[in-house]
């Protein structure tokens, strides 16, 4: 199967819209990632705006690898009719096997409310239904909210440490290895 052929769509959850990612959500992304607090386990700063805008340029303008897709989405509260995060997967094969890298993130305010949870949740199952045969997270140690949301999703921990994180999967078929993150910090092999 071609990774070509999955394109981002919208996801609908219960509360939640993933809508695919648009250089035009730069500016309100830049202000709910805003708060430091967000790089406490993946490092870095908060991207002012027109930072921001150029990485989703890159990010929308797709991978330059033709055997990787990067997909994103902004996730959209519903009720609150406004963004409070991201989510992410970046696509490749390994053999004959589809596979996912994934990654979230919720502005502080909106914590704790299940919204990282519901949003991964809801990328995984729409993976799944684009033939994706295997999903995988990277999650540090310490992170422990992530690896709740990695564990709601089906993800288990594996043996595989990247860069000071855990690798989490799910497979669905055999598990050969994997795809680059479109973050650029992460891979699976």
């Amino acid at each position: 199967m071609s990774t070509e052929a999955i394109v981002a769509g919208p996801i609908r959850t219960e509360r939640l819209d993933l809508l695919p990612l648009r250089v035009a959500h730069a500016e309100e992304m830049a202000a709910v990632l805003s708060d430091p607090a967000l790089h406490t386990f993946i490092g870095g700063t908060p991207d002012t705006a027109e930072a921001l805008r150029s990485r989703y340029e890159r990010m929308t303008a797709g991978s330059p690898d033709p055997a990787v897709t990067w997909l994103n989405w902004v996730i959209r509260l519903r009720d609150e009719g406004r963004s409070t995060g991201t989510v992410q997967a970046t696509i490749g094969t390994a053999g004959h096997d589809v596979v996912a890298e994934i990654a979230w993130v919720v502005g502080t305010p909106w914590q704790g409310r299940k919204i990282a949870t519901e949003s991964a949740r809801g990328l995984v199952a729409w993976l799944g239904r684009q033939g994706v045969s295997s999903v995988i997270a990277h999650v540090h140690p310490e992170h422990r909210a992530s690896a709740a949301v990695a564990a709601a999703c089906g993800l288990t921990p594996s043996a595989v440490w990247q860069d000071g994180e855990v690798g989490w999967v799910r497979t669905t078929g055999p598990r050969t290895g994997g795809a680059r993150a479109n973050s650029g910090s992460k891979s699976w092999s």
